[in-house]
């Protein structure tokens, strides 16, 4: 009768470089590392959504502005609506809308500065937020009157 040949170590010894447990020491030491890279791509995500939608608010304020007719008041007013409709659920804080230097005559540059402060991790629980602005100018029509 043939014996049936056997490979690899002996029954009852311990090979030198044993392999066992090695994947769940990976997967422990992995998995958070992979877990925080994945947070840190999403709040550059978020970060980079709301300079969209910040540049976003400032061309329609400046829109807005100079489409408004009567006092350059009236012009920031509509604006700053614009701006607060079109930044709705982005913004952490109050959106800020500023003179950027408009020259509010027919024919002159409305011009706006659009600012926020944008949440980075806020929907994870992490105050990771920063202000982030935008400036855009529209013209204003050079026939019409304004006050």
């Amino acid at each position: 009768m043939a014996q049936a040949r056997r490979t690899g170590p002996a029954l009852g010894t311990r090979s030198r470089w044993s392999d066992a447990g090695l994947s769940t020491i990976e997967v422990v030491i992995l998995a958070p590392v992979m877990i925080l890279f994945i947070l840190v791509l999403v709040a550059f995500g978020q970060l980079v959504d709301g300079r969209g939608a910040v540049d976003s608010a400032a061309r329609d304020a400046a829109r807005a502005g100079s489409l408004q007719h009567g006092s350059h008041a009236a012009a920031m007013t509509a604006a700053q609506q614009a701006a607060t409709a079109t930044l709705k659920g982005t913004c952490a804080s109050g959106v800020t809308v500023r003179d950027a230097g408009s020259d509010y005559r027919s024919g002159g540059l409305f011009t706006v500065e659009v600012s926020c402060r944008v949440r980075g991790l806020g929907m994870l629980g992490l105050d990771i937020a920063k202000d982030i602005s935008g400036r855009s100018s529209s013209p204003i029509d050079p026939y019409r009157r304004t006050g």
